[in-house]
């Protein structure tokens, strides 16, 4: 892994580079190609910051640390960065092996008009609406002569599925797919 190593209002130091360096090769075992690492140490009046921006592939990994002593804001950098790629890799595992969970933490089910089980999520009622090809301009007659607030049909002009809405200022809206 090529790394570099950048000191702010510090003096340059081998050991720390070498520490650093210790640190950030760990991280080709865990990474599947070589990567690049930019580390900054910095000194602001007794806070010791270490921060690195790590990239590989299509990964890249920001983190900071400060503490009183050099070697364990490092210390800690490294943990938090050894973590943050331990999540990746595991996202990446679960996506590929097909488990969706981390795209929706809850679902939301939908519940057909028949059933009248009551259920622990909000209950959506699914109800099927004949999509007839018509003009926007009986659209907004048949919007008019009814109670709903929208009405959906198949735009004639386009032949795609439109909405036409009464706006809560009294106006129609129409939202059609691009």
């Amino acid at each position: 892994m090529h790394t570099s190593v950048t000191f702010k209002r510090l003096d340059s130091s081998d050991a720390l580079k070498s520490y650093v360096q210790k640190k950030v090769d760990r991280f080709d075992k865990m990474l599947e190609s070589p990567g690049e690492a930019n580390v900054v140490l910095s000194v602001e009046k007794i806070r010791h910051i270490a921060e690195i921006t790590l990239t590989c592939d299509r990964l890249k990994i920001h983190a900071k640390e400060e503490s009183e002593n050099m070697y364990s804001s490092i210390d800690t950098l490294m943990d938090k960065i050894a973590a943050q790629i331990k999540k990746n890799k595991e996202k990446v595992r679960r996506h590929m092996s097909g488990d969706k969970s981390s795209i929706k933490d809850s679902e939301i089910t939908l519940t057909p008009p028949e059933a009248s089980e009551h259920s622990s999520g909000p209950e959506v009622i699914m109800e099927a609406i004949n999509v007839k090809p018509i003009d926007i301009d009986d659209a907004v007659e048949e919007l008019n002569s009814g109670k709903d607030n929208f009405f959906v049909f198949n735009n004639a002009r386009t032949e795609r599925v439109n909405v036409l809405y009464r706006r809560r200022d009294g106006k129609l809206g129409l939202i059609q797919p691009s």
